[in-house]
């Protein structure tokens, strides 16, 4: 699994999917392959929906919805490109995940696991 760490609320200092927010009018779907485009430098090949993850934090004002796609094929070679806003950038084996998850790693590694 490609984690990247995040280094800003919500959920700093974990490691999380990479993603971010879907523009208005964006399909989700495409909003994904921009986004990892724009953080990771590379070309997803097909995707299929993996789960949809909410992030529910009224402490912090917070609702978040996030679809987890899985790709098991793309180009390019995974480089942190917005190094403001990651911390790192690994590859996990689903048993060797590192402590501080994201949630929607979690919901990932349970829908993986369920299949």
């Amino acid at each position: 699994m490609l984690l990247i760490g995040r280094a800003r609320p919500p959920e700093a200092g974990c490691w999380s999917l990479p993603g971010g927010k879907v523009d208005l009018w964006e399909r989700t779907e495409e909003a994904a392959r921009g986004e990892i485009a724009e953080e990771l430098g590379i070309k997803l090949g097909a995707l299929e929906l993996l789960c949809v993850v909410d992030y529910v934090a009224p402490e912090e004002r917070e609702h978040w919805v996030s679809p987890a796609f899985l790709a098991n094929e793309f180009e390019g070679e995974p480089a942190l490109l917005e190094p403001e806003k990651h911390t790192g950038l690994g590859w996990f084996a689903l048993d060797a995940l590192p402590s501080s998850l994201a949630r929607s790693v979690l919901g990932a590694v349970e829908a993986l696991q369920s299949r």
